[in-house]
């Protein structure tokens, strides 16, 4: 929050509060706030998402110019405007005030009391260090750039400076502010990669952060040392070598990948369509590298992948991070707040454990043996240079299998499409298994290539004919939709995977459904847990746990339901085949357990159910992955009003988020968003006249 650093916000703030408001330097967040911020935070996102949307827009409309404070004012208004909670025509302000109040008492009575007031010093602006916050605005702005494939724009390195310059605690006037914050904004510009000749528009995605083109660049270099030639089994070796595995079972495809991963080839890569068999094939890979007296090591970027993998294939496994940790890697992060990592050497004292460095102790790698990366279109970038360095160091042979259509990482992507351009073998499974339709098993290959709008369309009708695609009219009937569809399948004893586009949409769909149990009388509100955010987990919920417990052998992302609850424990048993018991302390719940019938994209990676549901406003992968989760029923919800806007909507989410694998990809993206705004000024320029002057790109947002 920035109310703190600017005064008149600060003094008010301070003439009802006789305590210092405590600031959370990590969070920028008003600590006293926090238990209200899961109730209002949704509102919050709907508000910020509207404003982000409109200055886009309006951006765009206007040659890429920045709007200006009074025009921010009006976009400000407009954005609390739209989709606003029905305040009743007939009511007064002073009633409505009163109802609002009642409401925030209703969360905390503590932020409707009335405190003494509280003296603020001002700060002085020329005591801070703008290159640290310069750096920081970088790290901000490259954090949250992810999804554009690490690209990112003038208003996002302001963004970034505001929010580093809010986490100093200072207090100026406004004038003072924007000053320091344009100062911030211009050194932070200077120090990025351009990815265009031409200085951008403000608000085009044409900056990379140096350190993420210098992980790209590594990273290919460091795959070609990787790739020392050797070659794959031939079939009548596979056979030999895995003669206790019934090989008739694969296609032609997993055939191939077996062979290449137990060959000899310094790097290979499988890329995996959901239902292709990746686990059967791996299971064939795994015995014919054992007859070899080779290992296999299967690592994965979270342990819940992990695990199934270990499980389901038999050879050891491990996340990504345990097995570089074993190996001495640590992750800190430096005064800008960008990640570094350091290696231990051995011998050396340990600073997260007090003890001594003695090597690795539980993933020790041999010459000629495969670590196999699962799910390896999760990886990003910084992990996979570790990684890849950790091969050559140990001379081991390295086997991404994964598929860069589904989920992508939280960092950076990239990784897994570098590595099949620099593999020695590249092999792509081409048979679906997973799906009882083998008509619909062929289109989900084709949902996988649209990147042309006509044949997205196509798909997308498709998809329509089959009766895959729900049309509603607004996005309250597509919540409803998807928690209907949760009962409809529940009451068959089946299970269905909810797709959401966003976290809070997840969050509104789970209150709801738990609250309908609750109404039905499947759930007991009067035995209950507390969860992440203040949410209320009951007996027989299913749930998700955030966070890996070596203690209790829970894993992130995990699914449960709750079995029973006590005073000082929640216990969970697996929603899988498998069965299995965990119990998790009441204070773990509290921070890492949340409802789970419907997640976001990340959430349902890997899962599979009978039924999927994906709803509105998600991207090109999560419309690809949750229309993959179900065997027997997949379908999409699409808000339009006619049939052709509803293709139109369905072609554009199949396009919306696509990767961007290579720095040519990031330049080609860049370029063509520069051409649009090229096209947009030229029509803002015919209709109102020419635009005098450049873009200012370091002033015009304000917060």
């Amino acid at each position: 929050m920035i109310a703190p650093k600017y005064p008149p916000a600060a003094r008010t703030i301070a003439a009802h509060d006789d305590r210092p408001v405590q600031a959370s330097r990590a969070a920028s967040k008003i600590a006293e706030l926090a238990g209200a911020v899961r109730p209002l935070s949704r509102r919050s996102a709907q508000i910020e998402a509207n404003r982000a949307r409109l200055i886009e827009e309006w951006s765009a409309a206007h040659g890429g110019s920045a709007p200006s404070v009074d025009l921010l004012h009006q976009i400000d208004r407009r954005a609390w405007a739209v989709a606003r909670p029905n305040k009743p025509p007939d009511l007064d302000e002073a009633s409505w005030e009163s109802r609002v109040r009642d409401e925030i008492a209703a969360i905390d009575p503590d932020l409707v009391t009335a405190r003494a007031p509280t003296v603020v010093a001002a700060t002085d602006p020329h005591a801070l260090d703008l290159d640290l916050l310069a750096a920081a605005a970088i790290v901000d702005a490259d954090e949250r750039s992810a999804s554009s494939g690490g690209r990112f724009s003038t208003f996002d390195i302001r963004a970034g400076a505001t929010r580093a310059l809010s986490r100093t605690g200072i207090v100026a006037p406004r004038d003072q502010l924007d000053v320091v914050i344009v100062e911030i904004t211009t050194r932070a510009a200077k120090a990025v990669y351009r990815l265009v000749a031409e200085v951008p528009p403000a608000h085009v995605k044409a900056y990379m952060a140096t350190e993420t083109v210098r992980a790209r660049v590594r990273l290919a270099g460091h795959l070609d040392v990787l790739a020392r030639a050797g070659r794959s089994l031939l079939p009548d070796e596979l056979h030999w070598f895995a003669a206790n595995e019934d090989i008739s079972t694969l296609d032609a495809s997993q055939s191939v990948a077996a062979s290449a991963i137990a060959g000899t080839d310094g790097l290979v890569t499988v890329t995996g369509p959901a239902g292709t068999g990746k686990t059967t094939m791996l299971r064939v890979a795994f015995a014919a590298l054992g007859a070899q007296r080779r290992h296999m090591l299967v690592v994965a970027p979270t342990r819940k992948a992990a695990s199934v993998a270990s499980r389901e294939v038999g050879a050891a496994a491990s996340s990504i991070h345990a097995l570089l940790g074993d190996h001495g890697y640590r992750w800190g992060a430096d005064e800008a707040g960008a990640m570094v990592r350091t290696r231990l050497r051995v011998g050396e004292l340990d600073p997260r454990t007090g003890a001594t460095y003695g090597g690795p102790a539980q993933y020790v790698l041999r010459s000629r043996d495969r670590i196999v990366v699962d799910e390896a279109g999760m990886v990003d970038l910084q992990t996979a240079n570790v990684l890849v360095d950790l091969a050559i160091e140990q001379g081991v042979g390295l086997a991404f299998v994964g598929d860069t259509h589904q989920a992508l990482p939280v960092g950076h992507s990239g990784a897994m499409g570098s590595a099949i351009r620099h593999a020695n073998a590249a092999v792509e499974l081409d048979t679906v298994h997973r799906f009882r339709d083998p008509e619909y098993a062929a289109l989900t290959l084709r949902l996988r290539d649209t990147s042309d709008r006509e044949h997205a369309l196509a798909v997308a009708g498709e998809l329509a004919e089959r009766g895959h695609v729900e049309q509603v009219d607004h996005h309250d009937a597509a919540r409803e939709r998807m928690i209907d569809a949760y009962f409809e399948w529940h009451a068959r004893g089946k299970r269905v995977t909810l797709v959401s586009g966003t976290n809070a949409e997840a969050d509104a769909i789970n209150d709801a459904i738990q609250q309908r149990r609750v109404d039905h009388g499947e759930l007991n509100p009067g035995v209950l847990a507390w969860g992440m955010g203040e949410q209320r987990i009951l007996v027989g919920d299913t749930v998700q746990t955030r966070r890996n417990d070596r203690l209790t052998g829970v894993e992130n992302r995990a699914q449960w339901i709750v079995r029973a609850i006590r005073d000082d424990f929640v216990h969970l048993v697996s929603v899988g085949d498998s069965g299995e018991l965990r119990r998790v302390s009441a204070e773990y719940a509290r921070e890492h357990l949340q409802l789970a019938y419907a997640s976001t994209v990340h959430g349902v990676q890997g899962e599979t159910a009978d039924a999927s549901v994906v709803g509105p406003d998600v991207d090109a992968a999560g419309l690809y992955v949750g229309l993959t989760r179900g065997r027997v029923h997949n379908s999409a919800i699409v808000v339009a009003g006619t049939d052709a806007a509803a293709r139109e909507c369905l072609a554009e989410s199949m396009r919306r988020g696509t990767p961007e694998l290579t720095m040519q990809d990031a330049v080609r993206a860049a370029q063509a968003k520069m051409r649009l705004a090229a096209r947009a000024r030229d029509v803002a320029a015919m209709a109102t006249g020419p635009i005098v002057g450049a873009p200012n790109a370091g002033r015009g947002i304000g917060m």
